[in-house]
């Protein structure tokens, strides 16, 4: 009976170490003062080797791209669109189009106008799709804070 119990702990612990989250990308944020009203809130991708993350532009068709939402409020104006590093472009063959994607990391830069003097959170989401050269993962959300001080 004992030879049962621990067999079937083994087999437990084997199916919870199969059952492992993969998440090869990582987000940080920080906030770049420009002025006294105006301010970048910059976020970065760390990207797994071997993991690929699509731009904010995509053709159609395409992987998702990578989009930010950034949460209304009266503290702050959006000032343009999001900015993103230059990236690579490749014919990507799975796909079959060209494709801009970042590897090992990624910078994305959204500069905002603010509206008052005492310190705020900015909350946005960003919605990203990552691939390697066997599998793509579905398309995730992550919660970002960007603390204004």
């Amino acid at each position: 009976m004992q030879k049962i119990k621990v067999g079937i702990l083994f087999l437990f612990f084997g199916v919870i170490s199969q059952a492992q989250i993969i998440a090869p990308v990582k987000w940080t944020t920080s906030v770049e003062k420009v002025s006294d009203i105006e301010y970048v809130l910059v976020a970065t991708a760390t990207i797994d080797t071997g993991w690929h993350l699509y731009s904010q532009n995509v053709p159609e068709d395409g992987p998702i791209p990578t989009s930010f939402i950034f949460e209304g409020s009266s503290n702050f104006l959006k000032k343009g669109n999001t900015k993103e590093e230059k990236g690579h472009t490749i014919d990507d063959p799975i796909f079959e189009m060209q494709i801009k994607y970042f590897d090992t990391s990624a910078k994305f830069e959204q500069r905002i106008k603010v509206k008052i003097s005492e310190p705020f959170t900015v909350n946005a989401i960003v919605e990203f799709m990552v691939c390697n050269d066997t599998q793509c993962l579905p398309p995730k959300e992550v919660d970002l804070m960007f603390q204004i001080q």
